[in-house]
């Protein structure tokens, strides 16, 4: 169990659910239990067919997520926090882009100059 701060927008959906819940789930299946994952991947294709998400596999979405973090400016150690990993080293290896400038390296380097 962790906790997580959600944009505001993700709060209102959330509590709008929850205020129209007919079981104890936010997002239950039809008959009120937990949704059967391959159902999920289902629905989510058919909600974003035609819009700039249609073909995006539902995990694609985290890469997103990670990868707008990153582009933000926080750290390794935030992201894993925010996706749940224990290794940060698997938030870097798996959800971060190398970047690929390397102008603090250079900037260190030029003290090599001859």
């Amino acid at each position: 169990m962790r906790t997580l701060h959600l944009p505001s927008w993700a709060l209102e959906v959330l509590k709008r659910r929850a205020a129209d819940a007919t079981s104890q789930w936010v997002f239950p299946s039809s008959t009120g239990t937990l949704r059967d994952p391959e159902n999920l991947r289902s629905q989510i294709r058919k909600v974003v067919a035609g819009t700039r998400w249609e073909g995006l596999h539902p995990h694609t979405f985290r890469h997103l997520v990670a990868t707008m973090l990153d582009e933000a400016g926080l750290t390794a150690r935030e992201i894993a926090d925010y996706l749940g990993h224990e290794q940060v080293s698997m938030t870097q290896d798996v959800y971060m882009t190398r970047k690929s400038s390397g102008a603090s390296a250079a900037a260190v380097l030029e003290l090599l100059r001859p």
